[in-house]
């Protein structure tokens, strides 16, 4: 493994080197199980790398110098061909926007992904075929750059691109995006791939080219004044450079070249450096991925020089991103933007969480947890690799895509963006999924190991002539066994260390036992640590006890996520709008929550290994890592209909105050009660609470008492039988006997209590139910049904819609048109006491609109859909012509004109389920179409 990228020992070109305190083992050295979770996805990657040709990656360099592509076609998407007339332009030789396509200027950075993928496979697999595959690569890149040299049309022979150097000139003119892309975006992916085959496979022709390119990035930028590169760094994805700053370290490292040193600080963005070391939050509306690869540059220009403030600023940039601004499977931002901070539940759009985002922040997080040991960077390493990145992987085989996410989307209902052949995160894909093993186990000091991820696998740990062996139920059980081997010359006794990360998903007491004895251990920084004398063949068995839980949102305390241990479980619904699940009714005083039947975590853990999935309230949650196609909810609303507890239902309603707050609001606020008695404590508050507030009738807290006394709210299974009895007593209380084997609770209620008045009940119907998706698709009426619980007789309701302020509720009302709605309802009785109630509905009656584009390819046309709906959003686009199916659209395709008219039919559906009538492209005949020249758009 490069040591670069993991934080080893580098030799710094300026003397100074700053070593972390802990260590990566090479990728060789660890081994994942095939067993595992992470083994199908690495295994249809390591397919990928072995069967896709050379060709096809360096066919856009090739055409670019003007060589024979060998018939190659190019991966595809962004990964393409550029305009039909682009030469090998300099960097004077600017063609304009008609001469160059916007949806091409990044090419090349595909390939050198691919080359960074296969050397990370080499150097895990050992595989010689992979290796004959990265001297291809190489050779094929050396060939290109010299041919570009020979030229003599570039500013420096070390220029290596597929496209003209007239990119890098634009940028230094502040060309905005859309007329250039990222110039050094993909500078930056060709020479990490380089310097990745240099390391991890050995490649001294691929370090040969990658310093030559180092040598033409300083010429270009030594050149320029500071405030001219701090511009250019400034502008939105035009100036992004990916991780340019980490390679030139990492270069100046392997090369011993103390210049590609100082051009690694030229791209420092001052702003950014002094706001995060400031801990001044500026990422508000900023492109997340065009700012994380720099703070991974920014920790190995630290390594490198000494300079604390590079460290600082990441550390203070790291707490504005995690957890403030990251989604429950470790994913960040919308629409590739950072929202506001803290907001999470308010940040949720239609495209968040882009997979390259995920990617970098796990680079850093093993980064900073090197330098500082800190756990919580592990922490988030072990929720974004097992959820985010494990999920991002399609479960398919192929032969051509690396069957990967770019957004993996967290709005309800969402669909994973699957294929992303040539993308950006089509390219960080490629590598994810061949290096699971190098954060599960980390060198310390001496005799030190740190077992930082449960995910079964093996450690040829030489330095001790032993073989560590990591086997674990996970994700599906706690049971965690580590067995440490001799591997040829391991002395019995041999004093070692092993630390133990302790996971924040733990519920209960963490047992370690070797054999039937106990282990001594001790926590220190997030890891129980066990010093000992150990024998061969030993195993230290350690039980880490998991359940279901519900965490909520920061924003929002009523949107939840559903974990087990370290899996995000997702709900498979085909509603496009948010769940509402009676979490409160479930949950447990260790924090934990209940699945249908109640079932403990072993019989939960069993369910999601049998099945796949385990039932919450009726809904099928499966772990998001599990890679389908299905419709998923992330997050889903606590929002229990009616008051109950753990194997303990009843009928009395959850009615509000005017706060929103209820009765199981009270009995669930933080801090959670943390024993059966305590949680009996709090329901005699909460329902007092309650009833002088006018929530529950006197018949309904005689019911919620009961039930509360026969809940399983620690697990014990020994539920109560109650009484409730009148009495003088100031407080409403709560006693216990037990009669032979028989537990019984007695509630003595106050009797000002027992009179207390009583708020009427309300509830808000609609004449028809909505779409299977959750959103209404025709306009609904609203009704409002309202009950007098008390003794008053005579009741007023009014009503609000949104904004509007409230009104006389004389009937129906049918609500104002398409988007979300929140409706209040209150009511008043003649005694003067009000009851609210609320509910939101979500409206899209209309269709969206679809459109097509047309370019002409001599012979053939090249057809673009899209489509717009303004209200619940564009699902898909599905089309079909002579010979095809109804298909859905995923990308421009060509169609060849032939000697007979052809008909394109095409239509949009949106998130609420509304259909468009099919539109019609009618594309002439071959030979009418050279005579007019004409395409008629639809009818």
């Amino acid at each position: 493994m490069d040591a670069a990228a993991v934080g080893g020992a580098m030799t710094a070109a300026s003397g100074i080197r700053v070593e972390p305190a802990l260590r990566a083992f090479d990728l060789d050295r660890v081994r994942i199980a095939d067993d595992s979770a992470f083994a199908p996805a690495r295994d249809r990657m390591l397919h990928l790398a072995r069967v896709y040709p050379v060709d096809r990656l360096l066919a856009v360099f090739r055409a670019n110098a003007g060589l024979d592509t060998r018939g190659a076609t190019p991966p595809g998407n962004w990964e393409d061909f550029g305009h039909p007339s682009e030469q090998a332009w300099g960097e004077a030789d600017y063609p304009g926007r008609e001469n160059a396509q916007t949806a091409n200027l990044l090419r090349g950075h595909y390939a050198g992904h691919f080359l960074s993928m296969l050397s990370l496979a080499y150097a895990g697999e050992q595989d010689a075929a992979l290796l004959a595959k990265i001297d291809e690569v190489v050779a094929g890149l050396g060939e290109v750059q010299r041919t570009l040299a020979a030229t003599g049309r570039y500013s420096h022979p070390g220029f290596l691109a597929a496209y003209g150097e007239w990119q890098f000139v634009r940028l230094e003119d502040y060309a905005p995006y859309g007329e250039i892309w990222a110039p050094y975006y993909t500078t930056h992916k060709i020479m990490a791939g380089l310097i990745d085959a240099h390391e991890l496979a050995g490649s001294a022709d691929a370090l040969e080219i990658a310093v030559a390119m180092g040598h033409w990035v300083a010429h270009r930028l030594t050149r320029l004044d500071h405030d001219r590169i701090q511009r250019m760094w400034s502008l939105y994805i035009a100036g992004e450079y990916g991780g340019m700053n980490e390679t030139m370290a990492r270069l100046s490292a392997v090369a011993d070249e103390p210049l590609f040193l100082e051009v690694a600080r030229l791209f420092a963005q001052d702003d950014l450096i002094e706001a995060g070391a400031e801990r001044r939050d500026i990422l508000t509306d900023m492109h997340a991925n065009q700012h994380l690869p720099q703070l991974i540059g920014y920790v190995h220009e630290y390594e490198l020089t000494g300079d604390r403030r590079y460290l600082d600023a990441v550390l203070g940039l790291w707490d504005q991103i995690v957890p403030g601004r990251m989604y429950a499977h470790g994913g960040t931002g919308e629409s590739e933007l950072w929202g506001p901070p803290g907001a999470v539940a308010g940040d949720i759009g239609h495209r968040n969480a882009e997979t390259c985002a995920t990617y970098n922040l796990l680079k850093l997080a093993r980064l900073l947890f090197a330098h500082t040991r800190d756990p919580r960077f592990m922490a988030y390493y072990e929720r974004a690799v097992h959820n985010h990145i494990l999920g991002s992987r399609r479960t398919v085989d192929s032969d051509d895509s690396p069957e990967v996410t770019y957004m993996f989307p967290v709005h309800p209902g969402a669909v994973a963006e699957y294929d992303n052949i040539g993308t950006c995160c089509g390219g960080t894909g490629l590598e994810n999924h061949v290096k699971y093993q190098d954060t599960v186990f980390f060198a310390g000091d001496d005799a030190e190991l740190w077992i930082n991820l449960f995910i079964p696998s093996t450690l040829e740990w030489r330095e001790q002539s032993a073989t560590v062996h990591l086997r674990t139920e996970l994700p599906f059980a706690g049971t965690v066994e580590v067995r440490i081997d001799d591997a040829g010359g391991f002395v019995d006794g041999t004093p070692l260390t092993v630390r133990v990360r302790m996971p924040e998903w733990v519920v209960g007491e963490v047992t370690l036992r070797i054999g039937e004895e106990p282990v001594d251990a001790v926590e220190e920084g997030g890891y129980l640590v066990v010093r000992r004398p150990w024998r061969s063949g030993e195993t230290l068995r350690i039980e880490a006890p998991m359940a279901l839980r519900a965490l909520p949102t920061p924003d929002d305390a009523t949107l939840h996520s559903i974990e087990f241990g370290p899996s995000v479980l997702v709900a498979r619904s085909d509603a496009t709008t948010t769940l509402d699940l009676g979490l409160a009714n479930r949950r447990r005083v260790d924090g934990s929550i209940a699945a249908d039947a109640a079932v403990d975590a072993r019989a939960i853990g069993e369910a999601l290994r049998a099945d796949g999935a385990v039932r919450i309230d009726g809904f099928r949650f499966a772990p998001v890592w599990t890679g389908g196609d299905e419709r998923y909810h992330l997050y889903v609303r606590a929002a229990a209909p009616v008051i109950g507890f753990v194997g303990a239902e009843t009928d009395v309603p959850v009615r509000s105050r005017q706060d929103g707050g209820s009765f199981l609001d009270d009995v669930w606020r933080q801090p959670v009660p943390a024993s059966r008695a305590a949680f009996l404590d709090r329901v005699a508050a909460a329902a007092a609470d309650a009833r002088r507030d006018g929530l529950l009738a006197q018949g309904e807290l005689v019911r919620v008492l009961a039930a509360a006394a026969a809940a399983d709210v620690d697990g014990t299974m020994t539920p109560a039988v109650a009484d409730a009895v009148e009495t003088d007593a100031a407080a409403l209380t709560w006693s216990e006997r037990i009669d032979d084997g028989i537990r019984s609770i007695r509630w003595e209620v106050p009797a000002p209590l027992a009179a207390a008045r009583t708020l009427p009940s309300i509830e808000i119907l609609t004449d028809a139910p909505a779409s299977p998706s959750g959103w209404f698709t025709t306009l609904p009426v609203v009704r409002v049904v309202a009950e007098d619980l008390g003794s008053s007789g005579d009741l007023r309701i009014e009503l609000a819609i949104g904004e509007d302020g409230w009104a006389p509720y004389d009937g129906p009302v049918a609500l104002p048109g398409e988007g979300h709605h929140r409706v209040a309802v209150r009511v008043t009785d003649a005694d003067g006491a009000t009851a609210h109630a609320s509910r939101e509905f979500a409206v899209d009656v209309s269709a969206p609109t679809s459109r097509a584009t047309v370019r002409r390819l001599g012979a053939s046309v090249e057809i673009t859909l899209a489509a717009d709906d303004e209200v619940s959003g564009v699902e898909r686009i599905q089309w079909e012509g002579p010979g095809t199916f109804w298909a859905t659209f995923q990308e421009s395709f060509v169609r060849a004109l032939s000697e007979h008219e052809q008909i394109i039919e095409f239509a949009a559906t949106d998130r609420a389920g509304n259909e468009e009538p099919r539109r019609r492209l009618v594309l002439p005949a071959r030979e009418e179409a050279s005579e007019t020249g004409l395409i008629e758009p639809w009818t």
